[in-house]
Parts: structure tokens; C-alpha cells; sequence
């Protein structure tokens, strides 16, 4: 499969982020994930067009369904990319489907969007109609049963639609490996004891959805890895990216890392110290995405 690499130094994409709950599960956590779903889509949001764009279509949709819409990132894309299209926007959160509601609205693009409130993770999903495009990005490695929901989706697709599958390697890195000066490498290791946690809860995060799809009744027509390297001083959006991101990793992070370790990203996420995440110059964002573009076989 031919693999496109951008290393473009720009803003904004699609408001899905690689250890967020998607389109089956808790509630309770919609405050934080909403912030850190919209600071994904700011940073992000050129390479997000960049994937509307590439995708290998037989003619525009008119139909779309947005699998684990999140706050909306993905959905408010493919509506700009086709001017003529539907889109349904399926969520578990009712906190997130609201805000896509009231953005849409002030985006005046209103009738053309569709929240549906569904717990993807179940046999029995609601009427999403016969789209021509269905899009899930990082929602799919949160599923209990990824077999069963591309069974799902399979079903759903009209004759010669197309399933794109977006994922993301894992969280973003912000810091460069020298830093902070006082223990360096300290991201790696962050990330590092967050992993027996990611193993046992998103078992499925960084995998080759190539064969996953193969194996469930489709083709891959597709497959673009894009490389991210985003320097921080475009964006001031960047260092709260960062810090949210940081933050939440410290969540699962705490008690595998040393007393030191956890000291100094403390003092990252200390909005008062001078060497707080949101005053550093030296923060980037390094990531990759990779989309599948699959059709039933």
C-alpha cells in the first residue's frame, strides 16, 4: 500500500484523541475530553482535510455516517469536503452530541447534521439509514468487539460505499527528548508506565486494521500513514494541548513512575511555575495517523 509522509508545521484536525472514550462508554468523563477532542481538532485540523481529501471515492456522498463523532471535528470536515451531504454523528456522550448540536447551528449548517445517541458497543444499533460513507476515526480501537461493529458497518454501507478507518498511533509527544532539563526523557517514561493499563483496556490501540478489515468481508482499496511535526510556536493552542494531554496521562501514569519522575511533571503541570508546560517555547507535536479505505468485499 503506497504511503504518503507530511511533515507540514500547521493547525487542526479531527477531534478524536487515541485514549478517548468513543461511541460506548462513560459518561462521566465528557468535561475533560471535550477540551482535550477540541485542542486535537485546532492543532490538527489541516491534516484532518488532508485525509477528507485523499479519500479514494467513486463519486461525492451524499449519505455519511460519523462513528464515534466525539465533539464534531470529523463531522464539521466532511461536511466542508462535500457540500452536498448528510451527516449522522453517533456518539455514546449526550454532552458531546449537545455541543456538535449548538456548533453546527452556528455554523449554520444545522439541516445537515443528525445526532444519534447509541452505544455502538451493542448488537442492536439504531436506523443510521444506507450512507455511502462511513468515517470512525479513533473510535474504533475502543471497541469491545471490533468484529462485531465492522459486522456492523458492513451491513449499514450502500452497494460501492466506502468505510475509512482513521487511527492514531498512540498519545502525541510534545517535548523534545532532552527535556525538562532537570530529568530528561521524562515523556517516554510517562507514556511508558501507561502501558500495562492501555494493554488491558484498549487492547486494540495501535493495531494493523488492514487484516481486521480483510477478515470481516471488506477490501482495502487504501491505506496513507501521515507523519505530524507541528512546531509549538505556530500555536499558542499547542501548550494547552500539551498540558491536557500531560495531564491526563499523569491520571494513569502515577504510580509506575519514580517520586522524582512525578515531581517534575508536577511542575510541568503547575500553571504557576515558570517551567510550566504553557510557558515552555520548545513543545511540538509528533504524531502519526493512519487512515484504511476499505469497501464490503
Amino acid at each position: 500500500m503506497p504511503q504518503t509522509h507530511q511533515h507540514t508545521p500547521h493547525h487542526g484536525e479531527n477531534g478524536h484523541h487515541p485514549d478517548h472514550d468513543h461511541g460506548g462508554h462513560q459518561e462521566h468523563r465528557d468535561g475533560g475530553q471535550a477540551e482535550i477532542l477540541d485542542l486535537d481538532a485546532e492543532v490538527l485540523a489541516e491534516h484532518l482535510a488532508s485525509i477528507t481529501a485523499w479519500l479514494p471515492l467513486k463519486s461525492e456522498p451524499r449519505q455519511i455516517v460519523d462513528l464515534g463523532c466525539g465533539t464534531g471535528a470529523g463531522t464539521f470536515a466532511l461536511l466542508e469536503r462535500f457540500p452536498d451531504a448528510h451527516v449522522t454523528a453517533v456518539d455514546t456522550s449526550t454532552g458531546h452530541l449537545q455541543l456538535l448540536r449548538e456548533r453546527a447551528c452556528a455554523r449554520g449548517v444545522e439541516r445537515r447534521v443528525r445526532t444519534v445517541q447509541a452505544d455502538l458497543d451493542t448488537n442492536h444499533w439504531p436506523d443510521l439509514g444506507t450512507p455511502d460513507l462511513v468515517w470512525a476515526s479513533a473510535s474504533m480501537h475502543h471497541m469491545a468487539n471490533p468484529d462485531r461493529t465492522l459486522r456492523s458497518v458492513r451491513e449499514l454501507l450502500a452497494s460501492g460505499g466506502l468505510f475509512a478507518v482513521v487511527e492514531l498511533a498512540g498519545f502525541p509527544r510534545f517535548l523534545p527528548a532532552h527535556a525538562p532539563e532537570n530529568r530528561p526523557g521524562l515523556e517516554e517514561r510517562a507514556h511508558a508506565a501507561t502501558d500495562s493499563f492501555h494493554a488491558e483496556h484498549v487492547p486494540h490501540r495501535g493495531a494493523d486494521w488492514g487484516p481486521i478489515l480483510t477478515a470481516a468481508g471488506f477490501t482495502v482499496e487504501d491505506e496513507r500513514t501521515i507523519t505530524i511535526n507541528i512546531e509549538g510556536e505556530r500555536s499558542e493552542a499547542i501548550g494547552r494541548y500539551a498540558y491536557s494531554s500531560l495531564q491526563r496521562i499523569r491520571g494513569v501514569a502515577a504510580p509506575a513512575l519514580s517520586p522524582e519522575d512525578l515531581a517534575a511533571l508536577d511542575e510541568l503541570l503547575d500553571t504557576n511555575s515558570p517551567n510550566s508546560l504553557l510557558r515552555r517555547e520548545d513543545l511540538a507535536v509528533r504524531t502519526e495517523r493512519t487512515v484504511w479505505a476499505a469497501r464490503r468485499a
